[in-house]
């Protein structure tokens, strides 16, 4: 009897998540958590840094913001290569990357060389977080992708909370070094499990026209069925041009309009998540409220990101783009909200936590988004210039919030002008919902793959 050729998405879609994809969703979680508790920690140092260096608070912005134009850098560039190279090698190094240059920011003798340790460590996180996503997505099944996705991507605001916490309980045993050489040795530690463990993505194996041998190894894992299989085949949701591939499917112009309103939503999601993560503490403490008060509210923020798994229900049943559009418009009102509160402690815990759940939720489902629009050929680079350059929105945010110190303007006024890049998020997702009406209900299978 002949062997038959396989389907790849539609062997995942037939069998159940098996241990081998918790697995690599477990590591990608991990890779996306130490991405969250570095980019997040640096705020929650920043008081230490004013109190011990003597600083201003204008004069933190460029350390703020360093590991941002790393990011930005980082997955500008690593998009393209895992494209290329493959996603594993791009996530392995970016974490080695992470991992020494956070623990060598713990040694900074001022703001200048933690400045420049800073950016370094941001190319990590940059490369790292697109190619998790990438790779995690590739193994999910259509019905549930933006349900895992999005699940695996809570990793990064829960591990911004986490380094809220743990500062607030670290700084004032140890210092604020303490939190930094933490966030370098984890990532180290796991580099080991990585290199042991994690995966190549299958999808992109059968893109490039790796080995058959190889491909039936890892798909066998997923269900030892695959040993039937005479070869594998991807099919995608629109045909790709023969040999396009990276930057040059994302800006073709089937992709064109969504692309830059991809970016356009996830700049503006960034401008208000910096901006709060970063300058929260500070802002609360300038109210009135004690330090490590204000550190422990600060970090009920990003902790709200869990609601993207609900959010990834939702993406799975309904159109994508309406929901995370609404999640924006929500993100308006409530940050707005939170300029309203400072009246009362109690009340301010609520809003910030309702105003982060709603934000990251948003925030956090925009990755998935990108993943399902893009083909296997141009899917890391998407989804890694869609972060890529919101992060510039990120760097936006954190020179904004000095600005409006520098101008002096009240708590409120602070507030109420970051709820303005919400209502600008959700008008670029309703464009592009109006440009690709098919692409918010997408699937990582539909017609074949153009040759």
């Amino acid at each position: 009897m002949t062997k038959p050729s396989v389907d790849v998405q539609e062997f995942i879609n037939r069998h159940p998540f098996s241990r081998f994809q918790w697995i690599t969703f477990a590591l990608c979680f991990c890779i996306v958590l130490l991405d969250g508790f570095d980019t997040a920690a640096i705020g929650y140092i920043a008081p230490s840094l004013i109190q011990e260096w003597g600083v201003s608070k204008p004069a933190l912005a460029p350390v703020l913001s360093a590991a941002l134009f790393g990011l930005a850098a980082g997955a500008l560039m690593a998009g393209p290569l895992a494209d290329r190279l493959g996603r594993k090698k791009v996530l392995t190094g970016s974490v080695l990357v992470l991992g020494l240059f956070t623990l060598l920011s713990g040694f900074a003798a001022d703001l200048q060389s933690l400045t420049v340790m800073r950016f370094i460590t941001g190319i990590g996180l940059g490369a790292a977080m697109p190619n998790a996503v990438t790779l995690m997505s590739e193994y999910c099944p259509t019905a549930r992708r933006s349900l895992l996705t999005n699940a695996m991507f809570c990793g990064f605001p829960l591990g911004a909370a986490l380094g809220g916490f743990l500062a607030s309980w670290m700084i004032p045993q140890w210092g604020w070094r303490s939190v930094l050489v933490f966030g370098g040795v984890t990532p180290l530690l796991l580099l080991l499990v990585l290199l042991l463990l994690l995966p190549e993505s299958v999808r992109y194996m059968v893109a490039k026209g790796y080995d058959h041998a190889r491909i039936q190894a890892v798909m066998s894992r997923i269900s030892a069925t695959a040993a039937d299989a005479a070869s594998f085949f991807l099919s995608e949701t629109r045909a790709v041009a023969a040999g396009k591939s990276g930057l040059a499917v994302v800006l073709s112009p089937s992709y064109r309009v969504g692309s830059v309103m991809l970016w356009l939503a996830y700049f503006m999601g960034l401008v208000i998540f910096y901006a709060l993560v970063n300058w929260m503490p500070i802002l609360f403490k300038d109210a009135g409220i004690a330090p490590k008060q204000a550190m422990l509210i600060s970090a009920l923020f990003p902790l709200g990101g869990i609601g993207a798994v609900f959010c990834g229900y939702l993406m799975d049943r309904f159109n994508a783009d309406r929901i995370i559009a609404i999640g924006y418009l929500l993100t308006a009102a409530s940050i707005y909200a939170i300029g309203q509160a400072t009246g009362s402690v109690g009340l301010l815990v609520v809003v910030v936590f309702v105003a982060g759940t709603i934000m990251n939720t948003a925030q956090s489902s925009m990755p998935a988004l990108a993943a399902g629009f893009y083909p296997t050929q141009g899917r890391a680079t998407g989804v890694a210039w869609m972060l890529g350059i919101g992060r510039f929105g990120g760097i936006a945010g954190s020179f904004l919030v000095a600005e409006l110190a520098r101008r002096q303007l009240g708590f409120d006024q602070v507030f109420m002008v970051l709820a303005i890049p919400g209502l600008i998020a959700a008008s670029a997702l309703f464009i592009k919902l109006r440009a690709h009406p098919d692409s918010g209900k997408v699937s990582l299978q539909a017609a074949p793959l153009s040759h």
